[in-house]
């Protein structure tokens, strides 16, 4: 059993409330995580207050290139650097297992996420969910246009710093009924935490930030994902987080 040390219930919040930010930098977004360190998980009521989203972070340029092209074929601009750091509402993080989203065009990515919590870095696994069309002319509102899943695990990134190539991303869309992988590959096809960060800047990642840190080719390219499942597995240990949504299409009147 996992234990809880601060419930929502007793912080008066429950699971996605939006509260001010003591930090002054916009609303932030609480959420009952499960924080494992070793063999030990503790249940804690997590404040994200800072949410950013890391884009075209490979460490090999030619497997950047590929990312790069398979958008500019969807009318997605070229990126004014690499990497490069978008800032997105923390309201639109979820770990719910349904999202709404406008029209039939959006869809998902699997990221490894960062997270600054407790004075410790924490890793876990989100979707980077994606408006395509809204992309193809403007990435930083695309954005902002989907909720973000994410799976409500996390381990310390402590734990696993000495074996990081090893970790392998992974998603699933199911299409005309039928699951198959979207994406698959180790996190050694990303920058290295400690070099992402390094990058974005240490002291930006303060105390509550949340980064979605990168992505992996999709298997036939990119495109909407109804349905859509993603982990991040330690095969030393044989265990993974993973999370999996659906998304309902809103109609659009014009």
């Amino acid at each position: 059993m996992v234990p809880r040390k601060v419930s929502m219930q007793a912080s008066g919040l429950e699971k996605g409330d939006v509260v001010k930010s003591a930090l002054g930098v916009g609303p932030a977004a609480t959420f009952d995580l499960i924080l494992q360190s070793g063999s030990q998980m503790q249940r804690e009521a997590v404040t994200i207050r800072q949410l950013v989203v890391a884009g075209w972070t490979g460490r090999d340029p030619v497997a950047v290139e590929k990312h790069i092209v398979e958008l500019e074929a969807l009318g997605v601009k070229r990126p004014a650097s690499t990497p490069i750091f978008y800032r997105v509402a923390a309201a639109r993080l979820t770990t719910q297992d349904v999202i709404e989203a406008a029209g039939d065009k959006s869809g998902g990515e699997a990221e490894y996420l960062l997270l600054k919590h407790g004075g410790r870095l924490w890793v876990g696994v989100g979707s980077d969910h994606t408006d395509r069309e809204v992309e193809t002319y403007g990435v930083t509102v695309s954005k902002q246009m989907c909720d973000k899943p994410m799976a409500a695990h996390f381990w310390a990134y402590d734990d696993v710093a000495s074996r990081w190539d090893q970790l392998i991303l992974r998603s699933y869309a199911v299409e005309n009924g039928k699951r198959s992988i979207y994406q698959e590959g180790t996190v050694a096809a990303m920058l290295a935490p400690q070099d992402l960060l390094t990058r974005y800047g240490q002291d930006k990642m303060t105390e509550g930030t949340l980064m979605f840190c990168g992505t992996l080719a999709a298997h036939g390219g990119v495109r909407p994902t109804p349905e859509f499942a993603f982990e991040i597995e330690d095969p030393v240990l044989g265990r993974k987080i993973s999370h999996a949504y659906r998304v309902i299409n809103l109609p659009i009147l014009g």
